[in-house]
């Protein structure tokens, strides 16, 4: 059993952000932080003061989160990048709101006062009894303080009030990760505890000007005991005037979902039900547990059912007839060819999704170098007929694929008529360009083609192109409807040929090429190419002091879910020409703390060699975007080791002593928390069908009542609701769904009762229709 939380956000738009560029506008980004973590950063959108994003992510996050904020900066050519404000949100505000937060959500300032971070180490004792009473405080260290130096370090001391006495400790010079070992006694008068509070605020000391405040904690010492621990830093009370939406509106929707994963086992009888009409055809198409499903979700949630479904299929090997299930069943109740897979159907859903997962490095061979073209000569797109070659270097294929003409064959026996010649050719080319190509031209960044959104020349091209696709794919049948699209249909037309042989061409392909090795999507092929790219690295190992900048050497990266390879050029590519970490072998993957080197923007990869020793290799990217790419990248592949270390040194051991928490020995433990508690989900992650049928369990859940109808025939259950007669097995089929779903319920109210939770596991999980945002902090 274990509990998984995850945080479903989509960064959408912003609205009059004020101007901080000398031309009048801005370049804003995203930057969204968990608990103070930085967790994902959106492209930078170029020259506007109303930014469009339209980036989502899913975080899966550690227990006992207590806030989202979302920064929007200004980014800088030279020089630091200017933050124009922030939206936080608790985990009580974004909890509260059961179908999410939507809307629009105005920015506030960002005090540095407030903007605090780090943790302090505190042992407090009260007696229970002396004359005099003394209350002993030691303050023993604190981690991760805010930098407030130019030098990127601080000089910290604490200060410690109780019952009107202040005390201070001793500053420690240059560092974030001070390390006190004081201890502090206050004299407590007879009748002086009660509600009395001991207040330890941290500070960095400055010899000009007023010291900065770190961050504070208050521990209630009334009552006799010891209290010992680490303590996250607060900011004062904020007392930051309400800026009444003067920088702006961010654009937001925030979801939370909490479940309770039960062991594997107990979602046998789900996926079981959910398998039965594909391992058994021929039941009653509208009884099966499939068909309920696709009937209760709607909207949003259809997206993450078809998500979910995929995947558990995906796992069980029966994706295939899983997607020929569904095209059947949509193309049963299909009158009008026209409206084919055009709607947002669980088949249509489902197709799409499976697409992303098998076909993305496809899309990748092939649209790659054409976007990147696109984006390098900054030009308007000349649609030239002699270079619309539709032939491919070499065939990708994926064993057990949906094929091409299985999908055709469906289609050709529900319009089987003359008049349909075409539809054929919709019911694949709808999929392939409508669906897959033209969104991905339109968007690259969404799809991993590009790591920034394009400016607004490039993206003028990408549409033009985006809409010749969408043309294509409508067999040149919708040529007339934008008349400023006629230069092209000279170009257009013609090609409409080649793309119906195209097509042909795939559907005569039943399978492999005989010789022919498959090859296999990016989640299950572990030497597929995450990232890749020129950085500049150097081992710990090399002689430590300031190194000059040759110590860094440039080499070539590939990064898969099997390791993080380099050499000194993108053609050593074979395993022995690299050097390798493997994947498994990886530790802890964290930033360094600016000035460690003369070298900016420089992360760390730990890894356990085969001897058991932790070795540490120091990565340099151009930028922070790279940075956080490659950081998050390696997090993501990582996701699965399970020794990860808790702490690292964000600095080096430089001659006789780290720079970080300025300590003797090399092998001193880690004096920084590592940050692989929050993670990103991707396509890419290992499947997990137990937490895909739970989610599946939450949204059946969540529509009980329409269930019941259903069940019992009511008014309003709707004729595509009403169970199936008993004598066409499909009563049978609604049946064990119930049981299926109590049983998961007793499971998990059992699990309630065990460990004292509540015994809803997923609240959170419903469709979200509209939900009133709350105010912004």
């Amino acid at each position: 059993m274990a509990k998984s939380t995850s945080l479903r956000c989509r960064v959408l738009e912003g609205k009059d952000l004020p101007a901080k560029d000398v031309s009048g506008s801005s370049d804003p980004y995203c930057v969204v932080k968990v608990d103070n973590e930085v967790v994902a950063r959106t492209a930078t959108v170029w020259k506007s003061l109303n930014p469009f994003w339209g980036e989502e992510y899913t975080l899966r996050l550690p227990r006992g989160f207590r806030s989202l904020a979302i920064y929007v900066l200004d980014e800088d050519t030279i020089g630091h990048d200017d933050v124009i404000g922030k939206v936080s949100l608790s985990h009580q505000q974004i909890s509260a709101q059961p179908r999410g937060i939507d809307g629009w959500l105005s920015l506030a300032p960002v005090d540095p006062d407030e903007e605090v971070q780090g943790e302090i180490q505190l042992e407090v004792q009260v007696p229970e009894q002396g004359h005099p009473r003394v209350l002993r405080c030691h303050l023993i260290g604190a981690r991760d303080l805010a930098p407030r130096d130019p030098s990127g370090t601080s000089d910290p001391f604490a200060r410690v009030s109780c019952c009107g006495h202040t005390q201070e400790t001793a500053v420690i010079k240059k560092t974030r990760f001070p390390r006190w070992d004081e201890v502090l006694e206050f004299e407590l008068a007879e009748g002086e505890l009660g509600d009395a509070v001991l207040s330890v605020e941290v500070w960095d000391w400055d010899m000009v000007g007023k010291n900065d405040f770190l961050g504070r904690v208050e521990l209630p010492v009334g009552t006799p005991g010891a209290t010992k621990g680490w303590f996250q830093l607060l900011p004062f009370a904020s007392s930051t005037e309400e800026p009444g939406g003067r920088l702006g509106s961010l654009r937001l929707a925030v979801r939370l979902v909490e479940e309770q994963v039960l062991p594997p086992h107990c979602y046998q009888p789900l996926i079981q039900l959910l398998a039965e009409p594909i391992c058994c055809p021929g039941q009653p198409p509208a009884g099966t547990a499939l068909a309920v499903l696709e009937e209760v979700s709607s909207g949003e949630s259809r997206q993450d059912v078809a998500t979910k479904l995929v995947k558990i299929f995906l796992a069980q090997g029966l994706a295939v007839p899983f997607l020929d299930y569904l095209i059947a069943r949509e193309l049963a109740r299909t009158t009008d060819p026209n409206t084919l897979f055009r709607s947002n159907s669980l088949a249509s859903k489902s197709v799409e999704m499976f697409m992303k997962v098998v076909g993305l490095p496809y899309l990748h061979e092939v649209l790659k170098p054409v976007v990147n073209r696109v984006f390098e000569e900054k030009k308007y797109v000349e649609l030239d007929p002699c270079k619309m070659e539709l032939s491919r270097g070499r065939r990708i294929s994926f064993k057990g694929s949906l094929s091409e003409a299985q999908l055709r064959r469906r289609v050709e026996e529900q319009f089987p008529s003359e008049q349909h010649e075409e539809v054929r050719y919709f019911s694949i080319s709808g999929f392939l360009f409508l669906r897959f190509f033209a969104p991905a031209v339109l968007t690259p960044k969404l799809f991993g083609l590009r790591e920034q959104h394009a400016d607004p020349r490039t993206g003028r091209t990408l549409l033009l192109l985006a809409k010749a696709l969408q043309s294509i794919g409508n067999l040149g049948l919708q040529l007339g409807k934008e008349p400023w699209m006629a230069p092209l249909h000279a170009v257009l037309l013609p090609s409409i040929t080649r793309v119906k042989a195209f097509l042909d061409s795939l559907v005569e392909v039943d399978g492999t090429h005989a010789g022919e090795e498959p090859v296999l999507a990016a989640p299950l092929c572990p030497t597929a190419t995450i990232k890749e790219g020129f950085l500049h690295v150097r081992e710990a190992e090399e002689p430590s002091s300031l190194l000059p900048r040759s110590a860094f050497k440039k080499r070539y990266f590939w990064l898969s879910a099997e390791a993080l390879s380099y050499s000194k050029t993108p053609e050593g590519q074979g395993p022995q020409a690299r050097c390798r970490i493997p994947v498994p072998q990886m530790r802890a993957v964290e930033r360094v703390d600016e000035g460690t080197f003369p070298q900016p923007h420089v992360m760390q990869v730990v890894a356990q060699d085969g001897a058991g020793q932790l070795r540490t290799t120091y990565i340099q990217c151009k930028g922070t975007q790279e940075l956080w790419q490659w950081l998050w990248a390696l997090r993501q592949a990582s996701s699965t080791n399970q020794t990860m270390l808790p702490t690292c040194h964000p600095g080096a051991f430089r001659a006789t002593r780290w720079s970080c928490c300025l300590q003797p020995a090399r092998t001193a433990p880690g004096c920084s928390r590592t940050h692989g508690a929050v993670a990103l989900d991707e396509w890419s992650d290992p499947l997990d069908p137990a937490a895909a049928a739970q989610s599946l369990y939450g949204h059946l859940r969540a529509a009980g009542a329409r269930l019941r109808e259903a069940a019992e025939g009511g008014p309003e259950s709707g004729a595509a609701m009403e169970p199936p007669q008993a004598g066409q097995g499909g009563g049978a089929a609604w049946g064990r769904l119930q049981e299926v779903l109590r049983d998961l319920d007793i499971a998990h109210e059992a699990f309630a009762r065990r460990h004292g939770a509540a015994s809803s596991p997923t609240d959170t999980d419903t469709d979200t229709d509209t939900a009133a945002p709350p105010a912004a902090t």
